[in-house]
């Protein structure tokens, strides 16, 4: 049987790293705040900022809410961001999307300074993950596959890594931060020729292909890691992910479910950028 990586326990170490930095922050005066800037109602925006929001109570992040109608203009969209960047309080911002389909998604993302973005939307930041150098960070989910394999003690270092996925928000990040920590990384999708051979041969398997059950265990070898990041909701009102997670779990030695995974991590990473982005204001 599989090691199962759940993300409760390392939302819960990382938590208790930030609680001495959240109080050295505060003997020097500074409380750490995170603008969270909402353009309508989702329901998943909506369930991820009540789990944002709790987790910054715990830690003691100051939060200021930003809420647009659905039907705001890209004029009043961007009026936010300013004030944001102006308002030295503010240490980081976390804007979610997809924005609704009139708005200019990019131009609202590259409005937002990079030092404030906490989620790797901004070209500066992502330029900050590929290159190492900048103010940026990186996507709080790509960050949370890593932090996942770092306290289940799955060094990178040296191994082959398969990202399944290549997008901006996790596929290509991802890659690119294991590949900083000197992993031998490929990168394929769902267009790749021969992809399951490709994946069996690898150490590490990161699957954020963004389609429920794509794999399944002839991907996989007994040796394997796998980081599951899909979350999709079935028609019966279950959640999956990417993985076939009852096919899969028998046969490698560990891997994330989902849910309770490494979407699990992603607040507390979100909760890490704005107290590194609190200590840099010092």
């Amino acid at each position: 049987m599989a090691e199962i990586l759940k993300g409760a326990s390392v939302a819960a170490a990382i938590t208790e790293n930030l609680v001495r930095r959240v109080d050295a922050l505060k003997s020097k005066g500074v409380e750490p705040c995170l603008a969270i800037l909402r353009v309508g109602a989702r329901a998943d925006d909506l369930a991820y900022e009540r789990g944002a929001r709790k987790r910054c109570e715990k830690l003691g992040i100051h939060i200021v809410s930003f809420e647009l109608d659905t039907d705001c203009t890209q004029d009043e969209l961007l009026d936010e961001i300013a004030h944001i960047n102006a308002d030295n309080a503010i240490h980081g911002c976390l804007m979610f999307r997809p924005l609704p389909e009139h708005l200019n998604e990019q131009a609202a993302c590259e409005a937002l300074l990079p030092r404030k973005d906490m989620d790797g939307m901004t070209d500066a930041s992502l330029c900050t993950v590929f290159s190492g150098h900048g103010e940026g960070f990186a996507p709080c989910t790509a960050q949370s596959c890593v932090e996942l394999l770092d306290h289940y003690g799955f060094d990178p270092e040296g191994k082959r890594v398969t990202v399944i996925g290549r997008s901006l928000v996790i596929g290509k990040p991802v890659a690119m931060l294991l590949e900083n920590r000197n992993a031998t990384v490929t990168m394929c999708h769902t267009k790749t020729v021969n992809l399951p051979d490709i994946c069996r041969s690898a150490d590490i398997l990161v699957v954020a292909a963004g389609k429920a059950g794509i794999l399944d265990e002839t991907f996989t070898n007994a040796d394997q890691v796998v980081i599951d990041v899909g979350f999709h909701t079935a028609p019966d009102g279950s959640i999956c992910g990417d993985v076939q997670f009852a096919a899969v779990e028998p046969c490698v030695k560990a891997i994330s479910p989902v849910p309770c995974g490494v979407g699990s991590v992603t607040t507390a990473v979100l909760c890490k950028h704005v107290i590194e982005a609190a200590e840099r204001s010092l």
